[in-house]
């Protein structure tokens, strides 16, 4: 598998931002208002969360589909909804396209809230189980519902399709993320429990994770059921296949989270309170990678290979020739082969100054002790009375890294209070807001002249 050069044919920098942190304005098109700030900086990749539906918690890496998009995130779309016209032959067509997943989602949300929100195997069971007659009643008795849902996934690809050639006409790639685990209440997992281990009532027997790390002492729990790899490796990867293409109807290129999980997967018992007990079990990534090669052709991808990263999954990786990931919120320690240290960043690697799981740059360096500080000045080459924010995006900025991606709360240099999500915890994520007037010219002239600097301004 090789990169799409049209993709990364040259330096290039990005910025992080979710869409759910674009506010609403009156001001025309809030997306052609960031599209206009990324193209006067000289930003050539946006990268963006999955765009999945959430569940309470907000997160987008736990959604209610792994196909469908959250409406949520264009409240424009909403005023394009208009009167479902079944004479559409683009509806029609798209419904066709898509109805793999389609149809089960908009069964899923018709049956979740006819059951206020409550989880699908605590369903009544012939709606648990997909009973024939069960699920053939609510075709009938609420077949409105059901198109006015898939009617409106139809108009939110129909607009991001218009906003996408927007960025491109501005020439603005757009870099996606695909997490490897679905949530255990969603679409997918009740659609097709056969794919997943899962004791007779819907319940996982093994849940993912990671143990212990950076991140926490404990590891993390995240709930999510693991996959049944021998029965989706004897159907050719379908399922998985069907959702790289959808993807790739949003975007140009995307991120693999926890592409370890590609090599092998943490398998804690589901009925372990924390994730310190478990085992790792090897999974058919290689021969997944090379049938999307094979299917697909090549897609521009890249490892997210943070955390225990063994040789396996390092041979993996470069078999299948995937840039990886440099965090240089990690490269602070001892250890003279940090990957993380700016100076160890590779060119076949994605540079950020922290992700959205980091806390913001000026967050991060608070927290360190004084002697810590003045490590990380040292390492950098800074002294006390240069401005540690920018000089850090510097260093990614000017690393071999093939792409340099700042999380857009590090460009506005803000705090702890900015940071957009702390693993391990359930509340008060997800929620950072950017100011659309903090996109002045001062700030674009600052980033276009260091991408300048830096040789990164892809679009001149």
């Amino acid at each position: 598998m090789t990169w799409d050069k049209s993709v990364f044919q040259q330096r290039r920098a990005g910025v992080l931002l979710h869409p759910r942190s674009l506010p609403a304005t009156s001001q025309g098109n809030r997306l052609n208002r960031w599209f206009d700030f990324m193209h006067q900086s000289g930003l050539s990749v946006w990268q963006i969360l999955p765009l999945g539906v959430p569940h309470a918690d907000g997160s987008p890496y736990q959604t209610q589909s792994v196909f469908a998009v959250d409406p949520l995130l264009f409240p424009e779309v909403a005023e394009m909804y208009g009167t479902v016209d079944l004479s559409s032959d683009e509806f029609s067509f798209f419904c066709q396209q898509q109805a793999h997943w389609l149809e089960d989602f908009a069964h899923y949300m018709v049956l979740k809230r006819l059951y206020l929100g409550r989880p699908w195997y605590s369903w009544l069971a012939p709606h648990r189980d997909r009973e024939t007659g069960a699920m053939e009643k609510i075709r009938k008795q609420y077949k409105d519902e059901l198109i006015a849902i898939k009617w409106q996934q139809y108009k939110l690809l129909d607009f991001w399709h218009e906003m996408h050639m927007q960025a491109e006409s501005q020439g603005i790639i757009i870099f996606g993320d695909l997490p490897i685990f679905v949530a255990h209440d969603s679409a997918d997992v009740w659609a097709h429990r056969e794919m997943f281990l899962l004791d007779d009532e819907g319940h996982p027997i093994y849940i993912a994770g990671v143990p212990p790390d950076y991140f926490s002492a404990t590891g993390q729990r995240w709930g999510n059921p693991h996959y049944n790899w021998q029965a989706m490796q004897a159907e050719g990867f379908s399922w998985w296949k069907a959702r790289i293409k959808y993807l790739m109807e949003w975007v140009d290129m995307f991120r693999i989270d926890h592409f370890r999980g590609l090599e092998a997967v943490w398998m804690i018992d589901a009925k372990n309170d924390n994730a310190v007990d478990g085992h790792w079990q090897q999974t058919p990534g290689d021969e997944l990678l090379s049938m999307i090669e094979k299917d697909i052709g090549p897609v521009p991808m890249v490892a997210e290979d943070l955390g225990i990263i063994t040789d396996a999954v390092r041979k993996l990786k470069q078999k299948h020739k995937l840039p990886g990931m440099a965090v240089l919120q990690f490269g602070f320690d001892d250890f003279e082969d940090n990957p993380h240290k700016p100076r160890n960043i590779t060119e076949n690697t994605v540079a950020y100054t922290g992700t959205h799981d980091n806390n913001t740059l000026r967050g991060w360096f608070s927290s360190l002790s004084v002697q810590q500080q003045e490590h990380v000045r040292q390492t950098i080459g800074i002294s006390p009375q240069d401005d540690i924010v920018w000089s850090m995006i510097e260093s990614s900025m000017f690393s071999r890294a093939c792409l340099s991606v700042i999380p857009m709360q590090d460009f506005l240099e803000l705090g702890e209070d900015a940071r957009l999500n702390t693993p391990g915890t359930m509340e008060g994520n997800w929620n950072w807001m950017l100011s659309m007037e903090s996109l002045d010219n001062d700030l674009q002239l600052r980033i276009h002249d260091l991408l300048n600097e830096s040789g990164r301004l892809a679009n001149e």
